[in-house]
């Protein structure tokens, strides 16, 4: 409709729309969570009835490391995972900013000039147009989606801070794995060094006539044993040290190996952290994978809200003001237009396919109401497996030391008692073999503690709180 004189008709549409905007009630949609009863206390006696250990974002500094301490911030800032991560957040923000654009008018402004030659007789016309237009959000569908990628939002966030910690947690363990096939390898150097040792008595007892050849036999393939287990491990070696270069973000060539401008880093100089796990029911507030999931299922239900929305009519506004002359390339002796209307759009007919999409909708919230369940189950087993790996390493750990130290006694007099003649060279065999093996399986046991600290650290959340998302 055109009014070119004058604007009577604003007066008699305005109370129109305002009362179409007073009748309208946006539609919500509640959240929906899973009914999961979390047990009062842990499984594993010997941490039941431990308090809650207050963890802090640098967790990592309590191993005595001041080597980790310098990977996992160098990982932090350097590593492609969490830059893809940390560009998802943002892809994220500007969602949201693309959703909120919609809550506002869109403005558009066109002009032209054209000539007609028709018979010899010319007209030339110039013109500019500004034109408006509204959707009012009346039951909310504009709003809904907005809220949805708001949520969109902070669950991106939240999956930032548990991919942070994943690989703070990863770079810890690598680097242990690191110092552990290092004391791995320099303990079958010097195996091997007692191999040799221990040959050299056969040979020359053997020279002696004291020694049978079996005996020498016997003790030549004790040293090549110990030779053939040291390549394995120097392999390993270089493989895990590539491992956490690719982790730290540098070239797999560039792996850090244990002595530094701080001097050599030993395993057995690393400290193993007292974590108290605290109450199941406090792990929900402490792991940001959970906060991400919970985080979804707000967005499923502002996504049915905004499905049950697009169901019922719309209102939409739209206005124009356009200035025109007669004249080419010029607004001399001008005409001016202004146009408003309001349109109200009701679907009749579309082959169910905005019923479908709510229906569509509540199926996904429902699937992420069950994957939100089976992740807090998960995060309830993580934690009481590290828990008992926890006790059950710190035992073997001790049991392993009094091994190793009979293991070590036993070596000495079998060595004495056969240079004396007083025990064959099988004695001195098997106390050989006990011994490497006591050493290197303490050194695994050792790695197994600290990596279920570490493990322990991540599954609860390590010092995380939803304050800092995305930081």
């Amino acid at each position: 409709m055109t009014n070119p004189s004058g604007f009577p008709l604003r007066t008699r549409l305005l109370p129109a729309l305002l009362a179409a905007l007073t009748a309208g009630c946006a539609l919500t949609e509640p959240v929906v969570r899973p009914e999961q009863a979390l047990p009062a206390q842990w499984a594993e006696p010997a941490r039941a009835a431990e308090p809650a250990t207050p963890l802090h974002d640098t967790w990592w500094q309590d191993f005595g490391s001041a080597r980790l301490d310098a990977f996992v911030t160098e990982a932090l800032a350097t590593t492609p995972d969490l830059r893809i991560q940390a560009e998802r957040v943002v892809q994220a923000e500007l969602a949201l900013r693309q959703a909120g654009a919609s809550l506002l008018p869109s403005l558009d402004v066109s002009g032209g000039s054209s000539t007609r030659n028709v018979d010899s007789n010319e007209s030339s016309s110039t013109g500019i147009d500004l034109g408006a237009s509204y959707e009012i959000d009346l039951w909310g569908r504009i709003a809904a989606g907005v809220g949805a990628s708001r949520a969109g939002l902070m669950a991106t966030r939240f999956d930032y801070d548990a991919a942070r910690l994943s690989i703070s947690a990863s770079v810890a363990i690598a680097w242990f794995q690191v110092l552990a096939l290092q004391e791995r390898l320099d303990i079958a150097r010097r195996n091997l060094a007692t191999a040799e040792r221990v040959l050299r008595v056969v040979q020359a007892r053997y020279d002696n006539g004291a020694a049978s050849a079996l005996d020498l036999s016997q003790q030549r393939t004790t040293v090549l044993n110990q030779r053939k287990a040291i390549e394995p491990l120097e392999v390993q070696l270089r493989q895990t040290r590539s491992a956490l270069a690719i982790l730290l973000g540098r070239n797999p060539q560039a792996g850090p190996t244990p002595d530094g401008a701080g001097g050599i880093e030993r395993l057995g100089a690393l400290k193993v952290p007292a974590v108290g796990a605290g109450l199941p029911s406090e792990l929900l507030l402490r792991r940001p994978d959970l906060a991400a999931s919970e985080a979804r299922l707000v967005a499923a239900a502002a996504n049915i809200a905004a499905a049950r929305a697009a169901l019922l009519p719309g209102i939409s506004l739209s206005a124009g003001a356009g200035v025109g002359s007669a004249a080419l390339l010029a607004l001399a002796d001008t005409t001016r237009t202004l146009s408003i209307s309001a349109s109200v759009l009701q679907k009749i007919f579309d082959g169910g396919r905005l019923r479908a999409d709510v229906d569509i909708q509540r199926s996904r919230q429902r699937e992420l109401v069950e994957s939100h369940r089976r992740a807090i189950l998960a995060a309830l087993k993580e934690v009481e497996d590290v828990l008992a790996n926890g006790v059950r390493d710190t035992n073997q750990e001790a049991a392993e030391r009094e091994i190793l130290a009979e293991a070590e006694r036993s070596l000495r007099l079998a060595e004495l008692r056969y240079r004396e003649g007083a025990d064959g060279l099988l004695t001195v065999l098997l106390a050989q073999r006990t011994l490497f093996a006591s050493q290197d399986q303490l050194a695994l046991t050792r790695l197994a503690r600290l990596t279920a600290a570490v493990n322990l650290y991540k599954a609860l959340g390590g010092g995380w709180s939803a304050g800092q998302a995305g930081n």
